[in-house]
């Protein structure tokens, strides 16, 4: 499964400018909606589109490589713990 690593780079954000950044924030800055930009947040494994893998990684300015992460999966198809 691929891991859209949304939420660490959100946090490394925030750190590195000194305050909090909601999804809202995200959403004006990247002309996102609300709803995909919360499933990109919030349910792992959420299917996207490239525009949207490209308008994150400008948003956090990182490559795909660092915004994308591939995680084995079980049999079950769960991710191991």
């Amino acid at each position: 499964m691929i891991r859209i690593l949304f939420r660490q780079l959100l946090d490394e954000k925030s750190f590195r400018e000194r305050r909090r950044i909601s999804l809202d924030e995200v959403c004006e800055e990247t002309g996102l909606s609300r709803p995909t930009v919360s499933r990109v947040a919030n349910i792992p494994g959420h299917v996207t589109s490239t525009e949207t893998i490209e308008r994150l990684c400008r948003y956090f300015g990182c490559t795909p490589g660092e915004l994308l992460v591939l995680v084995d999966e079980k049999p079950d198809g769960h991710p191991p713990k």
